[in-house]
């Protein structure tokens, strides 16, 4: 231990602690722009500068380990004036439009400016004039507005190992660029929205449809129609001031038809419905020879890295269509016949955690119905601000139930959210199906928790099947290259792209710490407890899918509507 004086407070702090660390020990927060809590040290904003010793120089609180007697002034005149010099510095160079910014009112940048009370600015104010890089459906870069902290090649480049961003020039002239090209669309990037979480400002952020939605539900020729993911919910309370997994489930439903949709459908139900398929796709691939280990394929990020880095293990991948996209094929299909509306008056509308899902609904295999699947991808965050813009007061809203024949789903449905889930969900499944025998404990404790890659061998009576899970891309690129090598030893492997599964998706409420991301994790299993009903497989609407439309998984119906295929695709064309 080190014993050291910080603000007049002395305290003893482990060998090796930073000065930031130190201070937050004891109670004192310490501004941070580059700073990141579960990413590698930058010191290049300057902003934690504290005063140590009798030292002339300011040193950075995020970098400089404290030392023994060591004494720190963390808000003294001198560190508050250089503090304010170095936000004008950076505001002179960052355009002033505020109000209009996806990040107004959630951005570092603002807070600090505001906290450190800078109402003019003494340097000319000279952005550098490019312009927005729309060039994806998921995501835009205002490069004008980068501070160059460089949270986000850290999130992109070691979280994710894409690559899809560099700096290029040096001092002044440096940028933050994509690489391979002059835009994301020209880059390896697989719209993942990790970025997005990393960047303290407004640089890069995810294409809004609030819009789109709203023109539908003017439109009374339409019948507007939403599905919700299951990490949604948990995570959706913090967008309007409640604490994580706070929302009322039903209660959220009866505010989604304040808003105007016309009927709130579950994308759990498809969640479910996808277990069905997929665990009969592996039961085929285990017992006919199929291609192994087969990979899930239910995060599209994880589904264009695949196309992208690794194209010779296409084979691989699961043909099931994510449950995002399932439901749309359902919903102009089999619900638009239950419910006699015409297909093509239905908006289909998914509120998803994830950024990826607005490329997803895009994609030309999408459409096997003969319409678009999903017309409108909204993300947490976006109907977070809808809700607000709305004026919803939940706490005057009753409870409402999700319309019938696409609104139920089991416990497996709800803890497709964290990373494990899906492995979970289809082993009670599969397990059952294979044993014809009940499961006794239906917890697979293996699956869970927030290590990057878990693995277990499962015995179905006498056929060992070893599995794996890995979240982040980084982790799953451990396992694909030992796919690639010939030497993995699993059968089955789930990959969510995002860090802690959907729950820390791209599109989930701005959070740049996993200890949000593991909150909202045990929201997610909290919920799951509490249902009646907890494998796919005894879903009663699931059933009556089976019985009056598809007939049987993998069926010619299902693999009609529920099942697709995926291309290798070149790193510059996304």
């Amino acid at each position: 231990m080190i014993n050291i004086t910080i603000d007049g407070i002395k305290t003893s702090v482990p060998e090796g602690s930073t000065i930031l660390e130190a201070a937050a020990d004891v109670g004192i927060d310490i501004p941070t722009l580059c700073y990141h809590p579960d990413q590698t040290v930058k010191a290049n904003c300057r902003v934690c500068v504290c005063e140590v010793d009798d030292n002339p120089l300011l040193q950075a609180a995020c970098s400089q380990p404290v030392y023994e007697g060591m004494n720190i002034k963390t808000r003294s005149p001198k560190v508050i004036e250089a503090r304010k010099t170095i936000l004008e510095l950076i505001l002179s160079h960052h355009p002033q439009d505020c109000l209009t910014c996806i990040r107004n009112k959630s951005c570092e940048l603002q807070d600090l400016a505001d906290e450190y009370l800078i109402r003019d600015l003494p340097f000319e104010v000279k952005t550098r004039g490019f312009e927005k890089d729309e060039s994806t459906p998921s995501l835009f870069r205002d490069h004008d507005k980068c501070i160059l902290c460089r949270r986000c090649i850290d999130a992109c480049n070691i979280v994710q190992s894409v690559g899809a961003l560099e700096v290029e020039n040096r001092g002044c002239e440096s940028m933050v660029v994509p690489t391979l090209g002059g835009s994301l669309k020209d880059s390896p990037c697989v719209m993942c929205g990790q970025c997005v979480h990393a960047c303290p400002v407004g640089a890069i952020g995810e294409v809004e449809n609030i819009d789109k939605l709203l023109a539908a539900i003017a439109d009374p020729d339409k019948v507007v129609v939403t599905q919700m993911a299951p990490a949604v919910r948990v995570a959706l309370g913090e967008e309007i001031g409640m604490h994580t997994g706070e929302l009322d489930m039903e209660v959220l439903v009866a505010g989604l038809r304040k808003v105007g949709f016309d009927h709130v459908l579950h994308t759990n139900f498809t969640a479910d419905l996808t277990i069905m398929e997929e665990g009969s796709e592996l039961l085929q691939r285990l017992t006919e020879g199929g291609t192994l280990p087969m990979f899930t394929s239910c995060s599209p990020g994880w589904v264009v890295f695949c196309e992208t880095f690794y194209p010779d293990l296409m084979d691989h991948l699961s043909t099931c269509k994510s449950p995002q996209q399932m439901f749309g094929a359902l919903v102009k299909t089999y619900w638009a016949e239950k419910m006699d509306i015409p297909a093509d008056k239905i908006v289909s509308v998914s509120i998803m955690p994830c950024i990826a899902k607005k490329f997803e609904a895009q994609r030309p295999e999408m459409n096997a119905s003969g319409y678009r699947d999903v017309d409108i991808v909204l993300t947490t965050r976006e109907v977070g601000k809808l809700l607000r813009m709305t004026g919803i007061d939940f706490d005057q809203l009753a409870p409402d139930k999700f319309d019938s024949w696409m609104g139920s789903y089991t416990g497996a449905g709800v803890i497709f959210g964290a990373t494990g889930g899906v492995m979970e969900a289809a082993l009670r499944t599969v397990y059952e199906i294979v044993t014809k025998r009940e499961l006794e404990d239906l917890n697979f404790e293996f699956a869970r928790g927030f290590d990057g890659i878990k693995h277990a061998e499962i015995d179905l009576d006498g056929t060992v099947v070893k599995v794996a899970i890995a979240h982040t891309l980084a982790h799953a690129r451990t396992l694909m290259d030992q796919v690639r090598a010939g030497e993995s030893p699993y059968h089955f492997i789930e990959v969510m792209a995002c860090p802690g599964g959907c729950i820390g998706g791209g599109g989930q409420p701005y959070t740049k710490a996993n200890v949000k991301r593991l909150e909202r994790i045990k929201a997610i299993y909290a919920e799951e407890e509490k249902m009646a009903i907890r494998k796919s497989h005894d879903n009663p609407e699931v059933k009556k899918l089976y019985e009056e439309f598809l007939q049987e998984p993998l069926g010619h119906k299902s693999h009609e509507l529920l099942h697709t295929h995926y291309n290798a695709r070149p790193k510059k064309a996304l």
